[in-house]
């Protein structure tokens, strides 16, 4: 305002100071600073009206600022309750396995739960501009986590021939295992006749055994889908046995010892195996089929030597010139097993049938008529179950048991008289280490609980994801 309006403002200010009366100085005042006075009466009003309004409209913009504030707290804290879910229940749960393209979908995206710690963490005292309008009820705040279309079970430490995980669509596993077991067990064999129980004429001959296998395979995995997979193993077989016998009720006793070696291609498995369910909670059921071929020298196929063991009446005992590498026949396996994620463990198991193919053994051995004719090896009832817990984001461990029931072999239909049911129960423990991205190691120890199973067996694992 110019100076010229000073004596007029003095004028305006008088009425709060001056006793006189407001018509008398309204009179004395010039019309123009009349005008002026109103003028300035109205912008104020028009002002104190302007600033109301926008008191107004900030204390709406600041109570739907704290709703808004409020719905995203509780959206995160969702958001954090299934982050924790699916990390417990893929991440925790297997630490020494590659991370797959499946699997990779099932964290939520980082940038949107950054961006919601970001928001949690800004006040009304920090806003530069006006906060944005609420959402309505029915439109989500953020982004929901992405769900995996397909779930698939927690990788553990592998201790049974069967991996628990698929592999995924489209990907390759290549692993090369190195198995090895060693047994030692006593045969006594009775070679004469018997009158009454515990009452033998003849030849005892009292065996002692050590045998040592060792195997190198290469297996290959392929996924079909993410619920259906193909495999194929190819072994090498290298296996040794040493015997020590004495027979006594003979002519001398003489310990005789007894070595024997094989080694060459082992039989060729193929295997598929189909995920039936994919749940959200609750196991996962794996079905499977295993065809075994006879690729191996089967037993019938190796030399036998013999040595007389009795000169009145003339006996001999036979002993195996080489070791066979395969059994001999073809098989088919049937298995379903189920893992169930429970944290902070995963639980597992199954349950198979073999079943040994029948043949003709007479055409082995170079045509040789061994007066065998059909020969069926007894089929094999398994189980096994267990369980895998992850020590760390490396490191993972298993501990199972496995147990075969091994029916009684037969000849032309009939079964053999010597035949017995063979039990073989394995107590298993495993470790898993991972290696990168793409690769783990995982080694396995089994000892053998029945007299007809390996004293012990060592295996080592190292699948490669391509």
């Amino acid at each position: 305002m110019t100076m010229k309006y000073g004596k007029h403002l003095m004028y305006v200010m008088m009425p709060f100071t001056l006793a006189a009366p407001a018509g008398a100085l309204a009179e004395e005042m010039p019309a123009e600073a009349r005008q002026e006075l109103v003028k300035l009466s109205r912008d104020l009003e028009e002002q104190s009206r302007q600033l109301a309004e926008q008191k107004r409209v900030i204390e709406e913009q600041e109570a739907r600022f704290r709703e808004y504030r409020a719905s995203v707290d509780k959206r995160l804290d969702e958001q954090q309750r299934r982050i924790d879910e699916l990390q417990a229940r893929v991440g925790t749960l297997a630490p020494a396995a590659p991370a797959t393209q499946s699997e990779a979908a099932q964290p939520v995206k980082v940038t949107t739960v950054q961006s919601l710690m970001e928001q949690r963490a800004t006040g009304p005292d920090d806003a530069v501009s006006p906060p944005p309008a609420p959402p309505t009820p029915q439109q989500p705040v953020g982004i929901p986590p992405e769900q995996p279309k397909e779930q698939r079970p927690p990788e553990v430490a592998p201790i049974f021939d069967a991996p628990g995980v698929l592999t995924p669509r489209g990907s390759l596993v290549v692993e090369p295992a190195f198995p090895y077991s060693h047994s030692t067990t006593n045969r006594v064999a009775l070679v004469g006749y018997t009158f009454v129980p515990a009452v033998h004429v003849g030849i005892i001959d009292i065996r002692a055994v050590d045998r040592d296998a060792y195997v190198w395979s290469l297996a290959a995995r392929y996924g079909l889908t993410n619920r259906l997979e193909f495999e194929v193993k190819v072994p090498y077989v290298y296996q040794t046995d040493k015997s020590l016998t004495r027979s006594y009720i003979s002519s001398g006793l003489v310990d005789e010892a007894f070595d024997s070696d094989g080694n060459g291609i082992g039989d060729v498995e193929f295997g598929i195996r189909y995920q039936i369910n994919s749940p959200t909670t609750g196991p996962f059921y794996i079905t499977s089929l295993r065809v075994k071929s006879d690729t191996g020298t089967g037993p019938f196929e190796v030399s036998y030597g013999q040595r007389k063991v009795n000169d009145d009446p003339p006996q001999y005992s036979s002993y195996p010139l080489e070791q066979p590498t395969g059994s001999g026949f073809w098989a088919l396996q049937f298995g379903l097993s189920a893992i169930y994620p429970t944290d902070p463990v995963v639980l597992f198991g199954g349950v198979s049938y073999l079943w040994n193919i029948e043949r003709d053994v007479d055409d082995t051995d170079g045509g040789k008529d061994l007066g065998i004719d059909s020969y069926d090896p007894g089929d094999a009832i398994g189980f096994n179950f267990g369980m895998g817990i992850a020590l760390n984001e490396a490191v993972s461990f298993s501990l199972g048991y496995d147990h075969s029931i091994i029916g009684k072999d037969s000849q032309n239909g009939t079964t053999l008289s010597e035949a017995t049911t063979t039990h073989v129960g394995t107590l298993l423990f495993g470790y898993s280490l991972r290696l990168g991205d793409k690769t783990t190691a995982n080694l396995s120890l089994g000892v053998g609980v029945t007299e007809a199973a390996p004293d012990v067996q060592l295996t080592l694992r190292v699948p490669f994801s391509f």
